[in-house]
């Protein structure tokens, strides 16, 4: 905020004005200068903060839907967090890469491009360790992985493309795909080395073991979007409801799911030894009368009564009554 003058210096500024000690162009050319602004051309910034943040939510979602699965993945407790979430040139990005890397070059498809998702090898070491039968603890020098360790570590990442398709669902519909994964960074040039890239840096704990997950997303890839990468579009479009396309998809599923179904004609209690003790052409006394209705159960629940018979040679039952909540079963 600017400063308040007195009086005084109102009245000692106009005097200098007036007497020719200060010059009114020196006092426009401070004015000009304070409104020069830096700008570093080797780091565009492109992306605006509102945006930046709807990126942080996305992968807050993704980081929550990631450790679920890889808990039950590996059977062992998996913590992550969303470290920041900034931009920056790709080449910054691919020079602070170690060597050898687990790097998974992800298709953005419909939109154009693709990701890349760095996890640290330490963590990649300790998942394979989990995968193979161990329990990840161990300390493992820093080497080239084998072909049987890629083939788990692609098995698994194929796996997360629904998780992140879920985590997008809010702001556009994705099909992502695996494309391939490298080891060495020179061969995982994504974009020309100045392009923007975002950046999400995300920490993950497994048991023991702890490294960093780092998720970059060329700027190219998600231009087409950017509108859609606001906090309001966010939020408006997670509240909606469903529509009626999407209600008559839930409704057919549900229509579509088999549930058992099965009669009861009666139940008893016996003891071990009784069991043990039965014998061709003994009888088991139920609980029901020959004149009561069988039990007809949805599941676990009884919905219907009805009687016992005979369709086309086949025993059948014929329903007598609907069974409300609340009704008693006589």
């Amino acid at each position: 905020m600017a400063e308040v003058l007195s009086q005084n210096e109102i009245d000692a500024l106009l005097n200098a004005l007036t007497s020719g000690e200060v010059d009114v162009e020196e006092i426009q050319e401070v004015d000009s200068a304070s409104k020069i602004r830096k700008y570093d051309f080797r780091n565009p910034q492109k992306i605006a903060k509102d945006q930046l943040r709807t990126l942080e939510i996305i992968h807050e979602n993704f980081g929550r839907l990631f450790q679920t699965f890889l808990s039950g993945y590996l059977r062992a407790p998996v913590k992550t967090n969303i470290l920041t979430v900034d931009q920056f040139a790709y080449s910054e990005f691919s020079n602070a890469i170690s060597n050898p890397a687990f790097l998974s070059i992800i298709d953005f498809k419909p939109l154009n491009g693709q990701i890349l998702i760095d996890i640290s090898t330490n963590v990649v070491y300790s998942i394979i360790d989990r995968l193979l039968g161990g329990d990840g603890t161990e300390k493992q020098e820093i080497r080239a992985f084998s072909e049987i360790e890629l083939s788990l570590l692609e098995s698994m990442m194929n796996k997360i493309m629904p998780i992140i398709e879920e985590s997008w669902q809010n702001v556009v519909q994705l099909k992502p795909k695996l494309d391939k994964i490298e080891t060495n960074p020179q061969f995982a040039q994504i974009v020309p080395p100045n392009e923007t890239i975002a950046l999400i840096t995300m920490n993950i704990d497994i048991g023991a073991t702890e490294g960093m997950l780092n998720v970059c997303i060329p700027y190219l890839v998600i231009e087409p979007i950017l509108d859609k990468l606001s906090t309001r579009y966010w939020f408006s479009t997670e509240q909606r409801g469903l529509s009626e396309k999407e209600m008559a998809a839930v409704r057919e599923r549900i229509l579509n799911t088999r549930v058992p179904v099965r009669a009861e004609l009666g139940s008893t209690t016996l003891n071990v030894r009784e069991v043990l003790n039965l014998q061709r052409g003994d009888v088991i006394k139920l609980d029901t009368f020959i004149d009561d209705m069988a039990k007809i159960k949805v599941g676990s629940q009884v919905k219907f009564v009805g009687n016992i018979g005979v369709s086309k040679n086949k025993m059948a039952i014929k329903i007598a009554n609907v069974v409300k909540d609340g009704d008693e079963i006589d």
